[in-house]
């Protein structure tokens, strides 16, 4: 069974800084990607950032210049962080697991809330 912990959301004014961290234990074999997805109030869930075993990265449009995601050595623990935070850039952030046969598993997800 494959866990992921998140930590590092809270409340932060507009302009400010975030970094998210969500570290994966468990029976990981192949990590294919780790990524970050958010929710905000009142929408469907969107993908953020992803990072995949390769190194690449993807950002989505709305993020792309302020967020950045990054790795440990281990490839198992990835970090988002989030400068020039927006009112808009408040959700529910999620971290997202995807090993090389598929498998697909979710964190709990940590609130952001940006205020203006």
């Amino acid at each position: 069974q494959v866990q992921l912990v998140e930590s590092g959301g809270g409340l932060v004014q507009y302009g400010g800084s975030l970094r998210l961290s969500c570290a994966a234990s468990g029976s990981i074999f192949r990590v294919h990607s780790m990524g970050w997805y958010r929710q905000p109030p009142g929408n469907q869930r969107e993908v953020v950032a992803r990072i995949f075993s390769d190194g690449n990265t993807y950002y989505a449009d709305s993020v792309k210049g302020r967020f950045t995601i990054s790795r440990d050595n281990s490839k198992t623990t990835n970090y988002l962080q989030m400068n020039s935070l927006k009112p808009k850039d408040t959700a529910v952030y999620s971290c997202k697991l995807v090993t090389d046969t598929g498998m697909v598993y979710w964190g709990q997800g940590t609130q952001v809330t940006v205020s203006s």
